[in-house]
């Protein structure tokens, strides 16, 4: 069977492993661990062969906790760096954890810095050196050198395998330059064009180098506008110019201005999955959210969160308190209390997310920050006369009690106006002090709904005079 057969049947036997969602079926799952619980390794490692090293990470994903070593033992040979970078981040820490300072160093020599470094930074201080220690000198360098800008910043998304060639050469002179050195990367769509102080100044497309005569320079056929990256640019920021501009790479500068790194769209793309996923779980504190996390982990930073949200429940209840007498009256306003709340805090999420997501997208500036404000005290107070409306002429009508559904009608309408407020206001006001909105608006938001909603409706009662 010639090459070309081999690999249509391979790819004919992966089709036959994914369900309707691209996913790995439950049964190969079983029965690559089936095959590893009966020392079959060679039939492991048959079954796994033909995958993608996208689907290799993801049966590791999928396996249980306690067969993800040993299937990683049985089929070594086929674990190479591509599955590594593919690794979810619990998971490929579970499994680095169980290799030696050399097999990590042989596996991230093979990636690209950036992937290389999402290895590397999550290792403990004393893991990392020892890694570092068996790289080689030049390796060691790109990694320390990425290790050292801050955390989700462009310094450490970006790849230092690059095409540079200075401005007063020719394209015959690049096309040569990038025939006869092998050892240049593989994986590049641009060249960038650097001058003497190697600060880059254009850039040049595959396909003009491809299409332009040999004896043209460089100079005259490359672009002089290009989006250039800050080295300590936060990652958020780099995925959003790259949306704006629809970039397929962008050239990262140093702080003196010197070109020291490529950031490509298939980095970015990443980025933006985890940044949309990251701000939604931080909304409901929940903290990363990944299912391979350990329990110990959820724990602490659900809980942590969950003790905040009591403690702004006894802040609304010690509101209802204030009421009892006005509730032993007419009982029949417990009961009705918690839909003027409820409805007021589902609106002021509404808001809040879209704030959220505005400033995310850099969309909500000092520029517009008034008018999305005038804004949302329209919506604000639109909806909640329809509501207050809707719900005071089905209590009016329920009860017999004509006051009761005026009270319930008001409270709506104060309760959503506080609602779209305190969304648009607290996102923002915690977005000018430096904090991340995404983090804290929900708590300050939902606590602002449940106090007015329960003070609003009982204090407008207590006001009406309404009795049983």
């Amino acid at each position: 069977m010639s090459e070309t057969e081999i690999d249509v049947a391979e790819a004919a036997v992966v089709e036959t492993l994914h369900d309707d969602d691209d996913r790995l079926k439950s049964t190969f799952v079983d029965a690559v661990i089936d095959c590893v619980e009966q020392g079959d390794t060679e039939g492991a490692r048959a079954l796994v062969r033909p995958l993608h090293p996208a689907d290799i990470a993801d049966l590791f994903e999928l396996a249980p906790q306690d067969m993800r070593r040993p299937i990683a033992a049985a089929i070594a040979e086929i674990l190479d760096a591509d599955v590594f970078a593919e690794l979810n981040e619990w998971v490929r820490e579970e499994l680095i954890n169980a290799l030696q300072p050399h097999e990590v160093a042989e596996i991230a020599t093979q990636l690209d810095t950036d992937d290389a470094v999402a290895i590397i930074e999550e290792l403990e201080e004393e893991e990392q050196r020892a890694v570092l220690r068996a790289m080689e000198p030049d390796d060691r360098a790109a990694i320390e050198e990425a290790l050292s800008y801050p955390e989700e910043s462009a310094g450490r998304l970006m790849q230092r395998d690059l095409i540079a060639v200075p401005e007063h050469w020719s394209v015959g002179d690049v096309l040569d330059y990038l025939r006869r050195n092998e050892d240049l990367t593989t994986d590049f769509w641009e060249v960038f064009v650097v001058n003497a102080a190697h600060h880059p100044i254009g850039t040049c497309k595959l396909s003009w180098i491809m299409r332009t005569p040999r004896s043209i320079s460089v100079a005259d056929v490359m672009q002089r506008e290009q989006t250039l990256i800050p080295v300590d640019m936060d990652q958020e920021e780099v995925a959003l110019r790259f949306q704006k501009y629809a970039l397929i790479s962008a050239a990262v500068t140093d702080h003196s201005g010197r070109l020291v790194g490529m950031i490509t769209v298939d980095d970015v793309v990443h980025i933006i999955q985890e940044e949309a996923g990251e701000d939604i779980l931080k909304l409901s504190g929940a903290g990363d959210g990944d299912i391979n996390e350990p329990v110990f982990e959820t724990v602490k930073v659900r809980l942590s969160w969950l003790v905040v949200n009591l403690g702004t429940a006894i802040l609304a209840a010690s509101v209802v308190g204030l009421f009892q007498g006005t509730i032993s009256r007419l009982v029949v306003l417990a009961v009705l209390m918690p839909i003027v709340s409820g409805m007021g805090g589902n609106a002021g999420t509404q808001t809040m997310a879209v704030a959220v997501r505005a400033l995310a997208l850099n969309q909500l500036t000092s520029s517009n920050t008034a008018r999305m404000v005038l804004r949302e005290f329209r919506i604000a107070v639109i909806n909640g006369a329809c509501l207050g409306a809707l719900i005071g002429f089905a209590v009016g009508l329920l009860y017999g009690n004509r006051d009761l559904g005026i009270v319930i009608c008001l409270a709506m309408v104060i309760n959503n106006l506080v609602a779209g407020l305190a969304g648009i206001l607290v996102p923002v006001g915690l977005d000018k002090a430096g904090a991340d909105p995404a983090v804290s608006s929900a708590v300050f938001v939902t606590t602002a709904t449940d106090v007015m909603g329960f003070f609003s409706f009982l204090g407008l009662a207590a006001l009406w005079g309404l009795h049983g």
